[in-house]
């Protein structure tokens, strides 16, 4: 089961530790230092998981989840340092779906995301796949069919193919495609979106000197339409 997850972590070290756990188990994951880049990460991006500690500055953890309750029904998984009881219950009390204190085994935090996605996805035929015309794309299976013919991507080239798939015919910025990338290419820079798309051309499109499916909006970006053209 493969999922897009955000860490909101502020201590640098267990952010880089646990996106790395996420992607060796085939996950996708960005990562914040701050409760209301969380919040904004969380609208912008609609992750299937969000591992959140409590102790983020700006907006604590409990903050975070309460808009996360309210704006969407995400998972949550809360980490924290703190153990007092009242701690436990309140994080749970506002709908966080699992918790767990600090330190912890990288083994075990594997286990409960594992867990917590199992229970909010389901089987994969729980969550469909996103159909563009004759393109789809599955984040649970992480694969892609193009007019009925498997698609091998490279993560970055998922990564976009599966924001865009989500909001056909929006227009996205090489920035705001960066972002989606930014899990398991922290080198990339915006130019090197421009590679992504050259790339995925050539897996989705008929004629990709002519695209019909990935458009250029000139001096904006990126959208993704819906194209009676084969593949």
């Amino acid at each position: 089961m493969c999922a897009h997850i955000l860490v909101a972590e502020d201590d640098h070290m267990q952010a880089e530790l646990i996106r790395r756990l996420l992607l060796k188990e085939g996950h996708t994951a960005v990562v914040v230092s701050d409760g209301r880049a969380a919040i904004d990460e969380a609208s912008s991006q609609r992750p299937d998981l969000v591992v959140l500690d409590l102790m983020l500055p700006g907006i604590d953890g409990f903050g975070v989840c309460r808009v996360l309750r309210r704006d969407r029904d995400v998972p949550v998984l809360m980490l924290t340092a703190r153990t007092a009881e009242e701690d436990v219950l309140l994080g749970l009390d506002l709908g966080a779906d699992d918790y767990m204190t600090k330190p912890y085994s990288p083994r075990e935090l594997l286990a409960r995301i594992r867990t917590v996605l199992r229970r909010a996805l389901g089987p994969a035929e729980r969550s469909p796949a996103l159909r563009v015309g004759g393109i789809s794309v599955d984040p649970v299976r992480h694969e892609v069919v193009c007019d009925g013919a498997p698609i091998v991507c490279t993560p970055g080239e998922f990564a976009i193919l599966r924001a865009m798939a989500a909001e056909p015919d929006r227009v996205f910025t090489r920035r705001q495609l960066l972002q989606h990338t930014r899990g398991h290419d922290r080198a990339s820079t915006e130019r090197a979106i421009d590679v992504h798309i050259m790339n995925l051309r050539k897996k989705i499109e008929p004629s990709p000197r002519t695209p019909a499916r990935l458009l250029t909006v000139f001096g904006v970006g990126y959208k993704l339409v819906d194209s009676r053209h084969g593949c």
